[in-house]
């Protein structure tokens, strides 16, 4: 196991500054203390979900295999690595570092044994398209300042805002995120009742949002994290308020070598406890059942006693089962609201791009149409809202002397026509509106390319209509409308990752590692 800084302590690596922070023993994950020993588990697809539940399980006594259809581990939390050039092909940003910390934890390590973070400042930068720009930084007396510069008393509410941010994610993360609630009767007591009164269970992010803020730019900065949900302003519950908290008071990092890093310490803890991983290895087929599981792969059967599916939840159900053992059938799946695709520029830059932020949002001064052209009426959006990556401006290591990695990511809807005319086009549009609306003027001074769209979501990750992030978080999509990890059909199959609870997103892909461990050792422990 590798060393471990003494409590509180802090050491540099390079220009990465290591945090150990110690939890509260209420923080602390429990897990039912069973054992597995004896039965072998495998774990289709090495995203976090699966990479979660692995560790989880092997530490249960578990002989666990990790198989993954692609060349590395991590899911949509990839690598490109090109000509010196490295980029997190997903997810970019760090948050909720309590939810790692708690993780490590379990296991008696902690996130510094396995990778240093920055903390970042600004946490992001926001380009409006009429020429503003905004910093969100660290410091919160500085961002009230900035809120009262568009409204009276728009700082007053910020905080106000934040507090009911706060409790918000500490009653809804302790009751009803880390406690798996998949089943009505889970609501149906006193004890839930009490906790739930007071959190904003109902309603939208943008009525909610509205209560304290009409300026329409205030209201989209509050309202910016929802694309790390899937979901619209219109669409997405306001209990998802408590993102404010994860960004304004948990604060955005970096970790070193990126989310890929993250993945990199998952992977290494999972090995201390005995997991095994096999890249480029597909699941074509699970067949059996408890005890007596086939999973055909192209290298051979495998014969494992319990199956975990980190795949993506439809194709699982529908393309890994045969029909009379499919949970739902295809008019289900065809009903859900899918979370975005994406269109995505990784760029390899010669020169700096100083105008732009580590994290750097360029938003129109009405969003709306970009979110309508996404969830009403699908198409490639004529306006876009869209995130600029730039690890480098953090982490020297991630592009040559003398050049910068930037990538873009434009949320479009899933299921459009995604063809090389479109993908040319819409490439053009982007580099004219970052010259036009940050002043970063790329023509000239790209190196390096490469695209990854709708069409490229589908083939790497089996995902439904080139989703992005899988199932959104609408009020009906929420809690215990969310499929289960349970298999509805298939004794000793279980699903794990962002289709099912708690959601969407690299920390909620870790919790639902180990709600998916929770039902395997309540069954098999």
């Amino acid at each position: 196991m590798p060393s471990r800084p003494a409590e509180g302590a802090a050491t540099r690596t390079g220009n990465l500054r290591r945090y150990d922070v110690r939890l509260s023993p209420s923080q602390h994950s429990v897990l039912p203390m069973q054992s597995l020993a004896g039965e072998s588990v495998v774990v289709i697809g090495a995203g976090v979900g699966g990479l979660s539940t692995a560790c989880y399980l092997a530490d249960a006594g578990a002989d666990v295999r990790v198989i993954e259809k692609n060349e590395q581990l991590g899911g949509r939390a990839s690598r490109l690595e090109r000509d010196g050039f490295r980029f997190d092909m997903g997810p970019s940003w760090y948050l909720m570092p309590d939810v790692f910390e708690r993780f490590f934890d379990t296991f008696d390590r902690t996130p510094s044994d396995y990778y240093g973070l920055t903390h970042l400042d600004p946490h992001y930068r926001i380009f409006f398209k009429d020429g503003d720009q905004v910093d969100v930084t660290p410091d919160l007396e500085r961002t009230k300042d900035v809120f009262e510069e568009y409204e009276d008393g728009a700082g007053e509410a910020l905080e106000r805002y934040l507090e009911k941010s706060k409790e918000n994610y500490e009653v809804g993360m302790e009751h009803f995120v880390y406690e798996d609630r998949s089943r009505l009767r889970d609501y149906l007591d006193l004890d839930v009742a009490r906790q739930a009164r007071g959190l904003s269970l109902l309603g939208s992010m943008q009525g909610h949002v509205e209560d304290y803020f009409e300026h329409p730019k205030l209201q989209q900065i509050m309202q910016y994290t929802l694309v790390f949900l899937g979901g619209s302003p219109k669409n997405t519950p306001a209990l998802y308020n408590l993102m404010s908290h994860v960004d304004f008071n948990l604060g955005v990092w970096y970790p070193e070598d990126g989310i890929g890093g993250v993945i990199d310490g998952i992977a290494d803890l999972g090995r201390e406890l005995g997991v095994e991983y096999e890249t480029n290895r597909p699941a074509t087929q699970i067949k059996g059942r408890e005890g007596a599981f086939v999973v055909e792969t192209p290298e051979g059967p495998l014969r494992p006693d319990l199956v975990v599916s980190n795949a993506d939840y439809p194709h699982t159900d529908q393309e890994l089962l045969s029909p009379e053992r499919q949970g739902y059938d295809a008019d289900y799946w065809e009903s859900r609201t899918y979370a975005p695709s994406a269109f995505l520029l990784y760029l390899g830059i010669e020169g700096d791009v100083d105008e732009l932020a580590h994290h750097t949002l360029v938003l129109p001064t009405d969003w709306n149409e970009h979110f309508d052209q996404i969830f009403e009426e699908p198409a490639w959006p004529d306006d876009p809202a869209y995130y600029c990556c730039v690890p480098s401006e953090t982490d020297d290591d991630v592009a040559p002397d003398g050049h910068s990695a930037l990538f873009v990511l434009v949320p479009i809807a899933p299921g459009l026509e995604d063809t090389p005319e479109n993908r040319e086009q819409y490439r053009e549009t982007i580099l004219d509106d970052l010259s036009e609306n940050t002043g970063t003027d790329l023509r000239g001074r790209i190196v390096l390319e490469e695209q990854f769209s709708i069409e490229d979501f589908a083939d790497r990750y089996n995902s439904y209509d080139g989703t992005a992030l899988g199932l959104a978080h609408t009020l009906r999509q929420t809690a215990l409308f969310r499929p289960p990890h349970r298999s509805k059909r298939v004794d000793g199959l279980y699903i794990t990752g962002g289709d099912t609870t708690p959601g969407i997103g690299v920390p909620m892909c870790l919790i639902s590692g180990e709600l998916t461990a929770e039902k395997v050792l309540e069954d098999h422990g």
